[in-house]
């Protein structure tokens, strides 16, 4: 809106006209305010110097596409936000004008105005476009998509190849674009989770394509939305992590649970990070010195055999143990050493890409290798294996409740194999290897797309079974030492009460005191027919329809691949049920939601 201070009697413009500009503008972002405040200076020069041209004629020289890298960001966890920002600093090292967004934030027809666009997108869950990516990912399908003769174009796109829909946003919206005329300039690629690598040497080819099509000129610095601004900028991030101490690693399920699961606590005093509910903490681990041997004994080496890495010597066993992934295998892990090794086995799962997702999903490094006995040289091996990446847990706790720390809930991963026991690379070094006042590498992922609402009189509601239930702790904590108006109500699910009801304690607390108004547990192994949290939500369907026209946010943390599907499913049988909506009104009313950011997820 105009500034109230701006009347009839202080323009030149007379109360209709100034009623229409103010209604003309009020729902526009300050990326379109900008652009008309230009675009009216300039139709005022024009008018200046050709005086008798037709208005026609000024609307096509001031529409003409800008002359600038524009960069659109669909970001779930961060990743693709954090390519997108090195994509920006790197255009304005090069004195090339730019642009950064967030996809929520970037108009679909505006592409109609750019020449030149990049766009760094991930992949949620089954191949869906990330929260924030949802409307423009929705757009671009639409008849509303304009037509892009004139838009160059690159896609570079970040997934996990272990799941069947690889960099599918990516695709999309490679595919959407060349379908409405825009020309690539650049090939699309598809990064694995170890993306460091091929993402800046794709960022360098790409700048040295745009530099070659845009004429050079003073870098813009773009300012992202408030919403992007709410936490300070921090040394410490993935590239150069904080040093931190453990202070606490608590058992909180019981004695006889079939589950290990940690409340960890971790000092933050000196570093300065901030965190707000719904981040999430990156973890640098190390890997088990005893499984680095026993791989390598598999293969044939002793360990001491030299390597060269990012510039630098070190022995096998050392990169082993702090480079390279070597519990979780994949599926470019296994087709590679079925090659190398021949195995039969192995090499009929490759003709199976669901097979062998599926083979690889369930099955360690280390009885891969065991399918075929092999030798292999060092370089061999390191050829296999993928460089290791961070593990992102969700904070578990509010710093407005307990300062300089970060809390997480942590399930140890782990299983027999035959006579072995098997362990999950980071949580296997948080629970078993770190002892209180270790250090630990670690950084704040911001999640920008799982937050509570600004207004804290809105309800919500929070679905989180299991160690889900990390980021609704901090969500409590901080709506207790905000004096959040707003109601809140939990789902938790488990196996059983006696030995799996995490943080039990906490909650009862929170109930007597107010600050938790509504909890409904489901723990399945309790009685003779299994009850999940998507039977407590249908059970509760009338009152869960009476929250959502309050206005309630809907939270869903933990499993993505059976857990959030059937939560999805139970609220749209809800919707459906109590809203008196075919299944496919139901569904765009969910859909709808979550384009509201009333529906989030941060599923795994």
């Amino acid at each position: 809106m105009l500034p109230k201070e701006l009347s009839a009697l202080a323009s030149p413009l007379n109360d209709q006209q100034l009623s229409q500009l103010q209604q003309a503008v009020s729902e526009l972002s300050t990326q379109q305010l900008s652009w008309v405040s230009g675009y009216f200076w300039g139709l005022s020069q024009t008018n200046q110097v050709i005086g008798a041209h037709s208005a026609q004629t000024q609307l096509s020289v001031a529409a003409k596409p800008a002359s600038k890298l524009t960069i659109i960001f669909a970001s779930q966890t961060g990743n693709a936000k954090g390519v997108a920002e090195a994509l920006k600093k790197e255009a304005q090292a090069n004195d090339i004008a730019v642009d950064l967004f967030d996809a929520s934030d970037y108009k679909g027809k505006n592409l109609a105005k750019e020449t030149h666009v990049i766009f760094v997108a991930s992949t949620n869950g089954e191949g869906e476009a990330p929260d924030n990516a949802l409307e423009l990912h929705e757009f671009l399908q639409s008849k509303k998509a304009p037509k892009l003769p004139n838009l160059k174009y690159a896609v570079i796109s970040l997934g996990d190849s272990s799941y069947e829909f690889f960099c599918q946003t990516g695709k999309d919206f490679d595919a959407l674009l060349s379908k409405q005329g825009a020309t690539p300039f650049l090939e699309r690629l598809d990064c694995d989770v170890d993306y460091e690598v091929s993402a800046s040497e794709w960022r360098k080819q790409a700048l040295e394509k745009v530099k070659e099509m845009l004429p050079r000129g003073e870098a813009e610095v773009v300012q992202l939305p408030i919403g992007q601004l709410n936490h300070k900028e921090s040394q410490w991030n993935k590239q150069n992590p904080y040093t931190a101490s453990l202070l606490t690693s608590q058992k909180i399920t019981g004695r006889d649970s079939g589950k290990d699961v940690r409340h960890i606590e971790i000092d933050l005093d000196g570093s300065g990070l901030t965190y707000q509910p719904g981040d999430a903490l990156g973890v640098w681990y190390e890997n088990s010195s005893e499984l680095v041997t026993a791989i390598l004994e598999q293969v044939g080496l002793s360990g001491i055999e030299s390597v060269d890495l990012d510039a630098n010597s070190l022995s096998i066993h050392s990169a082993l143990v702090a480079k390279f992934e070597i519990t979780s295998a994949n599926p470019q892990f296994v087709t590679k050493y079925a090659a190398l090794s021949g195995s039969e086995k192995l090499q009929d799962l490759v003709q199976d890409k669901d097979k062998l997702r599926e083979y690889a999903g369930s099955t360690q490094i280390i009885d891969v290798l065991k399918e075929k006995k092999t030798t292999l040289t060092a370089d061999e091996l390191m050829s296999l294996l993928r460089r290791l990446t961070p593990r992102l847990y969700s904070i578990a706790s509010s710093q407005a409740e307990v300062e300089d720390e970060v809390h997480l809930t942590v399930g140890l991963v782990e299983y027999q194999q035959g006579d072995e026991a098997r362990l999950g690379g980071a949580s296997g070094f948080l629970v078993n290897s770190l002892e209180e006042g270790d250090k630990v590498k670690v950084f704040i992922e911001h999640n920008n797309n799982f937050k509570l609402p600004q207004d804290d009189s809105t309800p919500v509601i929070m679905i989180g079974p299991g160690t889900g239930i990390a980021p609704f702790r901090s969500f409590i904590q901080e709506r207790e030492a905000c004096d959040a108006e707003g109601k809140n109500w939990l789902f938790f699910g488990d196996r059983t009460f006696t030995q799996d009801f995490l943080y039990q304690v906490e909650w009862q607390k929170h109930l007597k005191s107010g600050v938790l108004n509504k909890l409904d547990v489901a723990f399945s192994r309790d009685q003779t027919k299994k009850v999940y949290v998507q039977d407590r939500i249908l059970e509760n369907a009338a009152q869960l329809w009476l929250w959502l026209q309050e206005g309630a946010y809907l939270y869903v943390c933990g499993d993505a691949t059976h857990m959030a599907k059937d939560v999805h499913n139970a609220l749209i049988t809800v919707v459906e049920q109590q809203g008196k909506l075919t299944h496919d009104q139901a569904e765009e009313f969910i859909n709808d939601l979550r384009k509201a950011k009333r529906y989030q997820r941060d599923v795994y």
